[in-house]
């Protein structure tokens, strides 16, 4: 009995020493995991930078627009219509495309107007009195020099409304290389004067990111009536330039 009571004294000894032993390696395990991803995350440093490129702009964005009221819709639409295809067969003659070309609102609306109180309507009534009809089309126009000819044309033809004047550049994406370029060399030229002052190695790229405004729209909103044309003025259009930035951010292992 005695053996028996020594021999289960030993083994609970033994399975003592065993989990100590195993939680010790646990623990330690733990404690270098938690310091090799410290010293991992100590060991980089990261650096930002952004280019710039000014362009002149090489094409217009406009939208006209033409609003009838008549007494019914039917009139209205035909009216709007009319007055529309006028439109848009003036600005085909000035060497806009059909690709160039998109309607981008068609609305009817109906036309109330409040009546003021009388004995039959303590309350005043509102009375229907016709119907608006308002059709937007967006213009490309590629020829910058003809910005200004082509908004009095199409308000010469019918166009009462004439507004988002936006001038963009059609071949961004060679631009935005540039300034990504240009973003990288500065950013890269950082790093190595950074190291330099910190006395440190700069080992290589882990990790790279960017962010950039493409195009920088010069907007300019007119809101009309621009009258009928014939005798005004033509307006002089300023262009001006784009501005295309990106900016990036590159993180280097160091030693």
């Amino acid at each position: 009995m005695e053996c028996c009571k020594i021999e289960n004294k030993c083994l609970v000894a033994g399975l003592v020493v065993i989990v100590s032993v195993f939680l010790v390696a646990l623990v330690c395990s733990t404690v270098i995991d938690i310091r090799d991803k410290i010293q991992k995350s100590e060991n980089t440093i990261t650096v930002s930078d952004t280019g710039t490129i000014y362009a002149k702009p090489d094409l217009a964005l406009v939208t006209a627009s033409v609003v009838t009221e008549e007494k019914t819709v039917a009139e209205s639409i035909q009216e709007n219509s009319k007055k529309m295809n006028a439109v848009v067969e003036v600005i085909k003659g000035s060497g806009v495309e059909d690709k160039d070309l998109k309607t981008t609102n068609f609305n009817i609306s109906p036309r109330y107007e409040w009546y003021e109180a009388t004995e039959i309507y303590p309350q005043g009534r509102r009375v229907l009195v016709g119907y608006e009809v308002t059709q937007s089309l967006q213009i490309k126009i590629r020829d910058m020099e003809k910005i200004g000819t082509i908004i009095e044309e199409a308000t010469g033809a019918g166009a009462n409304e004439v507004s988002d004047l936006q001038f963009t550049v059609d071949e961004e994406d060679a631009l935005k290389a540039q300034a990504r370029a240009e973003a990288i060399s500065k950013a890269k030229a950082k790093a190595e004067e950074l190291a330099k002052q910190l006395g440190i190695r700069l080992v290589k790229i882990s990790n790279f990111s960017e962010s950039g405004v493409v195009p920088y729209f010069y907007s300019m909103k007119e809101a009309a009536p621009l009258g009928k044309g014939g005798g005004t003025e033509t307006p002089q259009i300023q262009t001006g330039e784009n501005k295309i930035e990106v900016t990036v951010n590159i993180t280097y292992e160091i030693r």
